[in-house]
């Protein structure tokens, strides 16, 4: 070949590679990338996604919706928490009243029964210093109200735990502002054994970071271990458990009941919680004796998560092969 042919050849193979660069670029949307990696980029990635790729991003979203703790949103599926109370003061007494709308838009009137009521009702401050697990009651258009009386100034998060009728249990979670001056109270300190009202209540297990973890709270009075504890939502005691920072609200459940003939009413209480990371955790246990419930709270740190091991990549085993 002459060198005007050859010349010719290289001349059309760059406008080849050129032209295809060129409507990858458009294919794929703008690139912020020197025009060397754009072309290392065009040799090595594939021409074509692969066909499980949708599924694959489907599977992650559903995989982090389920590890997205409770509480964290104030829309789920398709739920919603809608507050109809704006104004609250400190100190003084409110008829505080909200809607759970459906994924049609309506307020859902039909709700399952879950540890004896219908809705609970958690309100907390920021910085967890307060809590009050309370139980609305819900008119016949939707219209759940409750009696709230916020003792300071300041952020509080309020959560509503439910199981709508043929659907599956919830948490949401809303922001509430008590207006005046604020001053932000530090975290309690972590402990084991807390007083309430005469009542002594020490917590033993640990929390650990993606595993169940057995918690076991016993209740005393006067050095004296209380064995007639009386019912109270279904259980002996209910706790829950909220991660500091966040205020990620965890589902924490009681290791039997009241009548299956081996859960005893005291001095013991055991829950199994499952935390999602390392970090400090607020609990609060509800407990009834004498006819009254009373709330024991606590501190606890949580380890590490436990390493995972590494799989073996698909299609790779010892051999090779490894199908």
């Amino acid at each position: 070949m002459n060198t005007a042919a050859k010349l010719g050849s290289y001349v059309l193979g760059l406008a080849v590679v050129f032209g295809g660069a060129l409507g990858m670029g458009r294919v794929v949307g703008p690139v912020a990338t020197p025009p060397a990696a754009e072309a290392h980029a065009a040799m090595t990635a594939p021409t074509t996604a692969p066909a499980t790729s949708a599924g694959h991003g489907e599977q992650a979203t559903q995989q982090a919706k389920e590890d997205t703790p409770g509480g964290l949103q104030v829309s789920e599926n398709g739920y919603t928490l809608n507050p109809l109370t704006t104004t609250i003061r400190p100190g003084e007494p409110t008829d505080f009243r909200f809607t759970v709308t459906g994924p049609g838009g309506a307020a859902v009137t039909g709700y399952q029964v879950e540890h004896d009521k219908k809705l609970h009702f958690i309100v907390v401050s920021r910085d967890l210093a307060t809590f009050q697990h309370l139980h609305p009651e819900m008119a016949p258009d939707g219209v759940w109200s409750v009696g709230l009386r916020l003792p300071d100034a300041g952020p509080y998060r309020a959560f509503a735990d439910f199981t709508p009728t043929g659907g599956s249990a919830l948490t949401l979670g809303v922001d509430l502002a008590v207006a005046g001056d604020y001053g932000p109270r530090p975290l309690p300190e972590r402990s084991r054994t807390t007083t309430v009202d005469g009542y002594t209540v020490t917590l033993d297990g640990e929390l650990t970071p993606g595993q169940s973890s057995r918690l076991t709270l016993k209740v005393t009075k006067d050095g004296e271990p209380v064995t007639d504890l009386q019912p109270y939502l279904g259980a002996y005691g209910h706790l829950v458990a909220l991660r500091a920072g966040d205020l990620a609200y965890l589902h924490v459940h009681p290791d039997g009941e009241p009548g299956d003939g081996r859960t005893k009413a005291g001095p013991e209480i055991v829950f199994h919680a499952e935390v999602p990371s390392a970090g400090d955790y607020r609990l609060f246990l509800d407990f009834q004796h004498g006819g009254k419930v009373r709330t024991a709270d606590f501190t606890l740190g949580a380890g590490r998560r436990p390493a995972v091991p590494q799989a073996t990549p698909s299609g790779h085993g010892d051999d090779g092969h490894g199908h």
